[in-house]
């Protein structure tokens, strides 16, 4: 393991956490945020797909 590693990993934790803290804040179903999470990974995948297209990667 190199040596930032472990901080970027308790870092990304950190984050994780404090998104899915403001989304439970919501008081959101287990459904609704469900299908919201899985919006947004599209939303995201498909911005990631588009960039290495893009990218010719």
């Amino acid at each position: 393991m190199m040596e930032g590693s472990l901080v970027q990993i308790v870092a990304l934790l950190g984050w994780l956490i404090l998104a899915g803290s403001a989304l439970a804040s919501f008081k959101l179903s287990w459904s609704k945020a469900l299908k919201m999470s899985l919006t947004w990974l599209a939303i995201f995948g498909g911005v990631v797909l588009l960039f290495s297209y893009v990218s010719g990667g």
